[in-house]
């Protein structure tokens, strides 16, 4: 039997999930009672929001002219945060189908991903998809795909992965213009692990894809970076559903069970070979996924710490990509400092916290990892504002910069040009896509990005603009850090780091919301931004008023005057004592101060 490993590659919502539900169904992986939208979407999140987080791998079988082929297929994340589940799909095959809407032509994740192909060395198949929609464009958007991915106009296919229009031209490029896996059975055993998850029964189930050698029950392993020994237990490969084989031999991705107790005992991209007759080298891994956003998550008003603490390690099990350390803060006490990929990462960890493990977190805003150049030579990397040595140790400060490419449509290049520098941008190089569409490069500052550009970004362009970024390095700059100070007191969950030009604007803009958001108070509460000792904005919620004097009528003026001493030494006393509740939406506002 033949084998085709292919991932299916494309920008969020140009039709990934649909065309592997209508390759399960062509190949009756599934039946027409079980069939139902984003088939290997699973998780709860997933299907409400119709977008893919997690890569998902199956194996279906197709007959071509008497020729039978096993097609292994990885559908992939679209969405900039999960580029690393894209990224180690991409190892684990030969080939991936490019997938473009008609409707709406070639996007910044399109481009992307082509790339990443590319680079990994895969044969790409060009798919333009919805063709059937009365506003679909087929014949630009293949144009677009020959003048920026240098990929053919003519070899791109055109389907409809809703109605099953033009698939058996895609199944016959699929099995004829990808090539095999070029693994040999015979040679010591080698295999790639591209994904693993935890399962309460069975332990920790391990995705991988053979490149040499067989795997059997019964059989011991090792994993070569780690250098554990298990014994396998079970062997199989998802059909859609887990399906138990006794063997599984060189090219072929399946899973297996040995007794694996621990997630962290398990490093995705190592290497899995025959413990009594090892390979001689490892494969080349991947790099391990490196968190781009920082945020502090706190037990809310119902929730205990340990309760949070359990939560995060149980969501631990099935993330490896987000990590958590115990954090502590005089204004929210005992919490947890957690990375992410990016932004809607962390908003996905914190809905399955609260929906599947039941618990209420207060989040702070969320910040970017800084690198400090000592006074004496040496390098640190902090996550937090909070976390920054004192001013006189430290000589300077960098921050991580962007590589970003926007693909928008051209009327709208003056208004993106102008978010860009605003947002301390520096210009790159202009593109166009055709005579409507042009892609904008711009280099920026991670921490003005992850903010509200994304909105803006959409807002401007009326939906149509496309973001996609990466890592450039560490860039130094005039940054500092700016205190949030409640009643004379600075609130470490509050504090930042910001460029010194923006400080003062940031510092009001942030002020002001947290007037609006924090209660009043039977005495004044004073709210200052400052940078060091001084103060650049102040705003003051002032107290709650009682009338004190209502009870007297006519009589001497003295009996007032007396009664509202008296109230006045009492808000004295009670502001050196009074605690200010402060609520999570206050802890939010830093977020929506972008501006």
């Amino acid at each position: 039997m033949e084998i085709r490993n292919f991932c299916i590659i494309a920008h969020i919502d140009h039709g990934k999930s649909t065309l592997a539900d209508r390759i399960l169904e062509r190949t009756g992986a599934i039946s027409e009672r079980q069939m139902q939208a984003q088939v290997l979407d699973d998780l709860e999140l997933e299907r409400e929001r119709g977008i893919t987080i997690k890569a998902s791998a199956v194996t279906v079988t197709y007959e071509l002219a008497g020729q039978r082929y096993m097609l292994n297929l990885i559908d992939t994340p679209g969405h900039v945060d999960f580029h690393y589940e894209v990224a180690k799909a991409l190892q684990a095959c030969e080939g991936a189908l490019l997938v473009v809407d008609a409707t709406q032509g070639v996007q910044a994740q399109t481009v992307a991903n082509a790339y990443a192909a590319i680079e990994a060395g895969l044969e790409i198949i060009p798919v333009i998809n919805k063709i059937d929609l009365p506003s679909a464009r087929p014949d630009e958007t293949a144009e677009e795909m020959e003048q920026v991915l240098g990929l053919d106009a003519l070899s791109c296919l055109r389907i409809s992965a809703k109605s099953g229009l033009g698939l058996a031209e895609l199944f016959q490029a699929i099995c004829q213009q990808l090539p095999g896996p070029k693994g040999d059975a015979a040679r010591p055993l080698q295999a790639l692990i591209f994904d693993s998850k935890y399962d309460d029964y069975r332990g920790v189930i391990v995705y991988v894809r053979m490149v040499n050698g067989r795997l059997a029950i019964g059989q011991k392993i090792r994993m070569m970076g780690r250098q554990r020994v298990y014994q396998i237990t079970d062997l199989g490969k998802f059909m859609p559903k887990p399906t138990h084989v006794d063997t599984l031999a060189a090219g072929e991705v399946g899973f297996l069970v040995a007794n694996i107790k621990m997630l962290a005992d398990v490093t995705i991209g190592d290497t899995v070979t025959d413990a009594a007759t090892p390979a001689a080298g490892a494969l080349p891994g991947y790099r391990p996924a490196k968190p781009m956003v920082y945020c502090d998550f706190y037990p809310g008003p119902d929730t205990e710490y340990t309760h949070l603490r359990e939560a995060l390690e149980k969501l631990r099990l099935n993330d490896s990509s987000f990590s958590f350390e115990p954090e502590s803060s005089d204004a929210l006490g005992f919490g947890f400092r957690c990375g992410f990929l990016g932004l809607l990462h962390m908003e996905i960890v914190q809905e399955r916290l609260e929906r599947e493990q039941h618990v209420q977190v207060v989040q702070t805003a969320p910040t970017v990892p800084y690198e400090i150049l000592m006074q004496d030579g040496t390098v640190k990397t902090i996550d937090s504002a909070a976390a920054l040595p004192d001013a006189s140790k430290v000589r300077e400060i960098r921050e991580p910069m962007i590589r970003a490419s926007i693909i928008l449509p051209a009327e709208h290049i003056g208004d993106i040009s102008k978010l860009c520098q605003d947002r301390r941008g520096q210009y790159r190089k202009t593109e166009y896509l055709g005579p409507q569409r042009v892609i904008l490069e711009y280099d920026l500052p991670l921490a003005e990005v992850i903010f509200d550009f994304f909105d803006k970004l959409k807002t401007i362009t009326r939906g149509y603009g496309t973001l996609d970024y990466n890592l450039l390095g560490f860039h130094a700059d005039d940054l500092v850090r700016m205190d949030i100070l409640v009643n004379g007191e600075p609130v470490d969950a509050l504090s930042l780091i910001v460029h010194r030009d923006k400080a003062a604007l940031r510092g009001r803009a942030i002020i002001k919301k947290l007037k609006a958001e924090i209660g009043r108070h039977l005495f004044e509460v004073p709210l200052q931004a400052a940078i060091g000792s001084r103060v650049i904005a102040r705003e003051t919620i002032s107290a709650m008023r009682k009338n004190v004097t209502a009870k007297c009528y006519g009589g001497d003026v003295s009996r007032k005057r007396k009664l509202l001493e008296k109230q006045k030494a009492g808000k004295k006393r009670m502001k050196q004592v009074g605690r200010v509740e402060i609520p999570q939406e206050a802890f939010m506002a830093v977020l929506e101060s972008g501006e």
